[in-house]
């Protein structure tokens, strides 16, 4: 397009690292990398007086660490692993590399990289709404075009609220394999086939003490399903329906 924009994929570069080690593409050349197992272009340094809080996530959804580097992008991770569209996360997954209309070189690294169940994904970034600044602005505002050029979504993401994340924190410390046994799920599920009332349900299969951990693995993996909306408690019903809410 001479003396013109270049086409929206054009304006593009990206950088990963992947088993090969680090690379860099036309934004369009890179629509097959599978940027939920690449590794984090950043660092997530952690040193003391620093003002966020940095860290790895065990995530059930792939049995792995992904690092964060606040507690927003704690919390949303929490998010990405319990939904159950969510097949692979990564964070940090690429730079991406353009320039801007008045011919300066910018780059952007997304904080997560979703990969969903369809093959498609989604890419975020989190930050408070109140604190994104008009260089902020201009970032996010590239990686939603360059991720509408590979028919992705693009969200910028602040908390999910309050009631939903302190459920999905409970629920997550139950969210690993090891809680999932067999037969207490079996029953579990059955006498949750038709909803009741979590407690009081839970005790008619046996001591609350042994099985809540169990409920709360199924209700981690979706198989048995609750409102989160409100606060979990004893007489919160549960079935094994489909979810009332979702992350």
């Amino acid at each position: 397009m001479p003396g013109g924009a270049p086409p929206p994929g054009e304006r593009f570069e990206v950088a990963f690292a992947d088993d090969d080690g680090e690379q860099r593409l036309p934004w369009t050349a890179a629509w097959s990398v599978p940027f939920e197992s690449c590794r984090p272009v950043r660092e997530f340094p952690s040193y003391k007086g620093q003002r966020h809080l940095s860290g790895r996530w065990w995530t059930a959804t792939t049995g792995s660490l992904v690092g964060y580097e606040s507690w927003l992008e704690r919390d949303t991770l929490i998010v990405l692993d319990f939904d159950p569209d969510v097949v692979g996360i990564a964070s940090q997954p690429f730079w991406l590399f353009w320039t801007t209309a008045e011919g300066k070189p910018r780059s952007h690294a997304p904080d997560y990289f979703a990969r969903l169940a369809d093959g498609s994904a989604r890419v975020i970034d989190c930050r408070p709404a109140d604190r994104i600044k008009p260089r902020d602005a201009a970032a996010f505002e590239a990686a939603r075009d360059a991720c509408a050029v590979m028919g992705w979504s693009y969200e910028v993401v602040d908390s999910p609220g309050e009631v939903l994340l302190g459920n999905l924190r409970w629920l997550a410390g139950y969210r690993h394999p090891r809680h999932g046994l067999a037969e207490p799920a079996r029953h579990l599920r059955a006498v949750f086939a038709k909803p009741g009332p979590l407690m009081s349900r839970v005790s008619v299969v046996g001591a609350p003490i042994a099985l809540l951990p169990v409920l709360y693995h199924l209700l981690w993996r979706g198989d048995l399903h609750t409102d989160l909306s409100v606060p979990l408690h004893e007489n919160s019903i549960v079935a094994a329906a489909p979810k009332l809410v979702t992350a």
